[in-house]
């Protein structure tokens, strides 16, 4: 089971923390990821992560937000810098065996940037 959460109301420029927290199973040998759902958009993949540290970012976000875990913990967060309107979406957090396979899901956090 995995639980996100740190979403908010933020203004344009502002930053944000999303975390995940993993319960029921250990996550340190699967991949994880983020993904977003905007009103009337598809989800997309906003960032991934795999067990070894690999990471991978959307063009849209590349160099505002940052992804990391950590094991010890079970958890993998999402830091979200220089924030933009169009980064508003439900935001999920997701983890598999590999990054084409995300078997587990959280309930989604809403993050609303404001201009």
């Amino acid at each position: 089971q995995l639980q996100a959460f740190g979403g908010g109301l933020v203004q344009a420029g502002g930053s944000l923390r999303l975390s995940c927290a993993a319960s029921g199973r250990t996550f340190s040998n699967y991949a994880m990821a983020w993904y977003r759902q905007a009103p009337g958009k598809q989800r997309e993949l906003v960032a991934d992560i795999t067990s070894g540290g690999s990471t991978n970012y959307a063009d849209s976000v590349e160099g505002r937000f940052t992804i990391s875990r950590d094991n010890a913990k079970n958890a993998e967060y999402l830091q979200m810098n220089s924030l933009k309107p169009e980064d508003t979406a439900v935001y999920y957090c997701a983890g598999g065996p590999n990054r084409a396979t995300m078997l587990y899901w959280g309930q989604g956090t809403l993050v609303t940037v404001s201009s």
